[in-house]
């Protein structure tokens, strides 16, 4: 049963905690750029950058985060950058 909540977490090099936590900063900073996006799309002079910055930012982390004895399987099919604005 304690598999359940820590096979994920060891196969990207983090505990249960650590995976917690950053799970949970990346959902809170999705909700957050999502709430931004919702009223950019109603009020298209607000938060002009903060989705594209976030999905960046996102991406980033992530990539930066991965164990660094893991050999990348595969090319992403799409790359991400920050935007040049």
């Amino acid at each position: 049963m304690i598999s359940l909540f820590t096979k994920h977490p060891e196969s990207v090099g983090e505990t249960y905690l650590e995976h917690m936590g950053m799970a949970s900063g990346f959902g809170l900073k999705m909700v957050v750029a999502g709430c931004a996006c919702l009223l950019h799309g109603i009020f298209p002079f607000l938060f002009v950058k903060t989705g594209s910055t976030a999905i960046a930012d996102l991406h980033h982390r992530m990539v930066t985060h991965r164990r660094r004895d893991e050999a990348p399987t595969a090319e992403p099919a799409v790359q991400i950058s920050r935007p040049a604005w």
